[in-house]
């Protein structure tokens, strides 16, 4: 009995440990390729509806994500480790070398090409189509296209607290939310007028744009972010009752 215990015990630490590293090293495949020129302008705006990533806080470790990975706008603003798989293509991958970039667009498919000759965005293939420096990084110009290994991380060197902006109009407020750290991706936001007591949940517009229905002009305005991971960070009171459309708004409030 005793030693069918101590064989049991060593069999769940051995799933245990199994588990541990299959789970923290999730290493998947995609490929990349680059736009933009090489300063990145071209990659200016987007469909996370940033607009200039620099102001935002992105700078030009961003890239341009597949429909199998946007998800409809859900990645917006989320990190990628990306390394160049130089197993399988030593010639152009740069040894060594990995760049953690932020969704800050959408690569759509072209259908008019075939997936593995210049169609690289159709589903259900993973691609990343980065900004030009961001691919210098990690393989060589002349390469074009390189295949990659990638994996979900939280995002590194995200300075001050997240941005909200003010977009739409009176019954249609459109918010911007940007420069979010932790995960970078959000799932549910909700607003609050400082005329109200309950919270209103938003609903994502598009990209990393948030809506709210409601007449919310003339008071100040606080916020609930949810990220992917489920944490939740509130801003209150950080939108001023003076505020009008097309403002944006600094917090010290970040994950």
């Amino acid at each position: 009995m005793e030693s069918f215990l101590v064989l049991l015990s060593s069999i769940l630490f051995f799933l245990c440990c199994k588990f541990h590293i299959t789970s923290a090293v999730t290493w998947q495949d995609a490929h990349v390729t680059f736009y933009g020129g090489s300063d990145a302008s071209g990659t200016m705006g987007g469909a996370c509806g940033y607009g200039n990533l620099y102001s935002d806080g992105y700078g030009t470790k961003t890239a341009a994500l597949s429909s199998a990975l946007f998800n409809n706008g859900k990645a917006c603003g989320g990190c990628y480790q990306i390394m160049c798989n130089v197993a399988q293509d030593p010639q152009w991958c740069l040894k060594g070398k990995s760049i953690t970039i932020t969704a800050t667009n959408y690569c759509p498919p072209n259908y008019n090409l075939p997936s593995d000759n210049g169609g690289w965005c159709n589903p259900p293939r993973s691609h990343f189509d980065m900004s030009q420096p961001a691919f210098e990084t990690i393989a060589k110009y002349k390469a074009g296209i390189v295949p990659v290994l990638f994996r979900k991380v939280k995002c590194g060197g995200v300075t001050g607290g997240m941005r909200f902006t003010m977009n739409g109009k009176n019954y249609f407020e459109l918010v911007l939310i940007s420069n979010v750290g932790g995960v970078g991706d959000i799932s549910k936001v909700w607003i609050k007028g400082s005329k109200s007591n309950s919270w209103e949940a938003m609903s994502r517009n598009w990209g990393a744009n948030w809506q709210s229905l409601s007449y919310l002009t003339g008071q100040s305005l606080s916020f609930k972010v949810q990220t992917s991971n489920g944490k939740i960070k509130t801003a209150n009171n950080v939108v001023p009752s003076s505020w009008q459309f097309g403002q944006s708004f600094k917090t010290s409030v970040q994950f």
